[in-house]
């Protein structure tokens, strides 16, 4: 009996909640979500987590797992310096000729017969998103 009674007076209590002034649930906003990134630079950081991120570093430091065992240390791509001088042809061709097809470090793997053009496209896309905010003088 006591069951019965008290679903009966639920419905009647939140119906008398809502008449007093009580603000619906659903009525409190929600926070922003950031917006995603486009498709293309999100594929071009699978490629660089995969193949790039080792040596290069997660913010493209040039500070990956790997770069100190490397002499010279990889690049740092997120230098905004470097990356208003060097064009996207010129990223793309580093990229699919390695460091020794283009007059730098052999070090540096070539990845032309690994990736494919949209690939290659995607991950340069990816890598001018590592620019750090120029400073001051």
């Amino acid at each position: 009996m006591r069951r019965r009674s008290l679903s009966i007076l639920l419905p009647l209590a939140l119906a008398a909640c809502s008449r007093h002034g009580a603000a619906p649930a659903a009525a409190t906003p929600s926070p922003a979500t950031p917006p995603l990134p486009p498709y293309e630079v999100r594929m071009g950081q699978a490629v660089y987590q995969r193949y790039c991120e080792t040596c290069h570093g997660t913010t493209g430091a040039g500070d990956g797992f790997n770069a100190f065992n490397l002499d010279p240390h990889p690049r740092d791509l997120s230098d905004p310096a470097f990356q208003k001088k060097k064009a996207d042809v010129d990223l793309t061709d580093a990229v699919q000729r390695g460091g020794a097809g283009v007059g730098l470090s052999p070090l540096m793997p070539p990845w032309g017969r690994t990736l494919s053009k949209r690939e290659l496209a995607d991950v340069v896309l990816y890598v001018r998103t590592l620019a750090r905010p120029a400073q001051p003088r």
